[in-house]
């Protein structure tokens, strides 16, 4: 038998910036070799920055390529009849990497994957979720995470879906003014759901939500090693009215629960909107129409006047996506033009739809160009592909290219709250078209300083290395609609300490917010900016060992089994019809094609799966013919 002895989950989270350890432990009790499986779901902006096993002191190090090369090991691998697992594997939020190896007889293996992140603020906090499904009580289960802020913590909870009043006590919480640590460890029999039995207590999701404590000014800078941080989410700022016009999609593909779901969100969506807001409805099919011709105040009346339209769309016919755009566009431009609007306001344009454009204009690319025409750089786009056959990739740089984003709401039973929860993150505007402006002669290699809108509690991070040996003279200029502009501070820089955080935390950070940024924004641009992104990006990615779209670390199995090098890929949500991954599993077959999706969230996600499959190896050598498994 195979004994999965030790888990635990060591994180620690310094300014935001959160490196996660996940090592697992096992030992083979078995007179015969045993396969054991190592599986970890991780957040989708994550990025593995290391994997190793140890096997009977023995060290198996991943490494980090470029894909191509990656990619040429893999088919190797895989042309001589080995199996090459591709390791990686998707669903809503998260990200799988999954591994098999064989282990000897009274052998053990230790499991250890790295993971950093950036987090981002929602809704006022961060978050730091762990979902843990173990499937069987562990001799050593844990679950640690460290938090250091050297702005000061504003608050710190932890709980998790599966605690009973017997496990509650075992939650603990310690909290200083810039430090926290939480801690999650039950014994054996604690983690059992009755004396005796096989099955556990711990599955579900442990979360840690937080803040930090915030002053007055405009923002805090952080120094450490040459490499400054600030972050940026001023405290007490009246919200900016908006004036937006929902464009939604009532095609015949929209049918039944769709349809239903939209409704009921956009019911729920009006009943939000403040009484300084102006607001429009568009929806389309093969036709265009308006609920009115021009956009309204959001008065209690005229809110319940356009509930009762709502409740009455129906699907029906094709997909005028072009057309229903340049209507809405056009509705706003005629509103500003006329004066009708608050001088000192959000223009914004949600959309919904779940196909792709086929009546009118049907080139998407033609489509993106007319849009970012009309729109002209002087309102947001907001685009929300509803379920798997949309075509993401296509509304996300749509979006970007029209200072907005992209997002795809899952179908589920939970449509209605998804398609609410992404109009609140975006529902209060404080700042506009947001302008960090540094010393030119103090700070070299920016990462990007100038932003759309500041969202009620988002927070803007900018990162740069200092040139400067005088970081006393920091001095910041903010430029922002929604406040007066102008706005000089001398703000005094934190350094934090240094014997508590792991030392290139603030370079580590600067390089992951560079290489997201970089990655994004490779799509939009001309050909020659496109190709300069990709390198730098490549550059980067290689440099600092992250696993990102344009990398894959090989993971070279022991010599004694007899598979080829494994390939951790990251994801990307327009990579559609992947194989999710192609492990040796003696009585199981995973070569189902699966999609792929890759959301965006403001908060930090991490999930934690881990099982032994153990099977005879005598008689069940695999082979994967070459042509099988491509996954590229």
């Amino acid at each position: 038998m195979v004994e999965v002895y030790s888990v635990t989950v060591d994180c620690t989270v310094a300014s935001r910036f959160a490196r996660t350890v996940v090592t697992s432990k096992a030992l083979n009790k078995a007179n015969a070799s045993q396969e054991i499986f190592f599986e970890v779901e991780l957040p989708k902006t994550a990025f593995i920055s290391n994997f190793s096993m140890k096997i009977d002191g023995r060290v198996y190090v991943g490494e980090v390529k470029e894909k191509g090369k990656a990619k040429r090991e893999y088919e190797k691998a895989v042309s001589t009849g080995q199996t090459a697992g591709l390791v990686k594997a998707s669903g809503r939020k998260m990200e799988k990497f999954s591994i098999s190896v064989n282990i000897a007889a009274n052998s053990t293996v230790a499991f250890v994957l790295t993971y950093e992140e950036l987090l981002q603020r929602k809704m006022g906090q961060y978050e730091i979720l762990t979902r843990v499904t173990p499937k069987q009580p562990v001799q050593e289960f844990q679950i640690v995470a460290d938090i250091y802020e050297a702005q000061g913590l504003a608050f710190v909870e932890a709980s998790a879906t599966f605690l009973t009043n017997e496990l509650l006590p075992l939650v603990k919480k310690t909290v200083a003014d810039t430090k926290a640590h939480i801690s999650f460890s039950p014994t054996l029999e604690q983690q059992k759901k009755c004396p005796g039995c096989e099955g556990t207590l711990i599955d579900g999701d442990f979360i840690i939500k937080y803040d930090v404590k915030r002053g007055e000014s405009l923002g805090e800078v952080q120094i450490v090693n040459g490499y400054f941080v600030h972050f940026f989410a001023p405290p007490h700022l009246p919200r900016v009215p908006k004036n937006v016009v929902f464009v939604i999609d009532r095609s015949g593909s929209m049918s039944g629960i769709k349809m239903q779901q939209t409704r009921e969100a956009l019911q729920a969506i009006l009943k939000d909107l403040h009484e300084e807001d102006h607001f429009a409805l568009v929806v389309f099919d093969t036709d265009i129409s308006e609920w009115r011709k021009s956009l309204t105040k959001a008065t209690k009346e005229n809110i319940l006047q356009a509930t009762d339209y709502v409740k009455k769309i129906k699907d029906r016919g094709s997909t005028a996506l072009n057309g229903a755009l340049l209507r809405a566009v056009n509705m706003l431009k005629e509103e500003r033009k006329e004066g009708k609007l608050p001088q000192r306001s959000a223009d914004m344009i949600i959309t919904l739809t779940d196909g792709m454009p086929n009546h009118g204009e049907s080139n998407i690319m033609k489509i993106q160009k007319n849009v970012q025409s009309a729109i002209g750089g002087n309102m947001s786009l907001f685009c929300l592909g509803f379920g798997n056959d949309v075509d993401y990739s296509f509304l996300d740089v749509m979006s970007r290219q029209n200072k907005g984003l992209a997002r795809r709401i899952f179908l589920g039973s939970d449509a209605a709250l998804q398609l609410q929860g992404f109009y609140d993150e975006v529902s209060s505007p404080l700042l506009l078209d947001v302008d960090l402006r540094y010393p030119e002669n103090a700070v070299d290699l920016l990462t990007k300083n100038q932003y759309s809108q500041l969202f009620n509690g988002s927070e803007i991070v900018v990162s740069g290395q200092l040139t400067d040996n005088d970081p006393e003279n920091f001095l910041v200029e903010v430029l922002a609609k929604g406040v007066r502009t102008g706005q000089k501070t001398r703000i005094s820089a934190i350094y934090p300490e240094k014997d508590y955080v792991f030392g290139d935390y603030s370079e580590r950070l600067w390089a992951y917010l560079t290489v997201q940024q970089l990655l994004e924004n490779r799509d939009i641009g001309t050909t020659q900016e496109k190709v300069n992104r990709t390198a730098k990006a490549l550059e980067m990615s290689l440099q600092y060992g992250f696993v990102t779209p344009l990398t894959s670390m090989v993971v070279t199995k022991p010599e004694s089994d007899s598979s080829g090098p494994l390939i951790a890929d990251k994801l990307t949500e327009s990579t559609k019809n992947l194989q999710p991954c192609c492990l040796e599993a003696s009585y199981q077959r995973m070569m189902s094609l699966s999609k792929t999706f890759y959301d965006y969230k403001f908060v930090h996600k991490f999930s934690l799966t881990w099982f032994c499959h153990v099977s005879q190896r005598s008689s069940h050598l695999r082979a994967v013919k070459a042509g099988q498994s491509s996954f590229y």
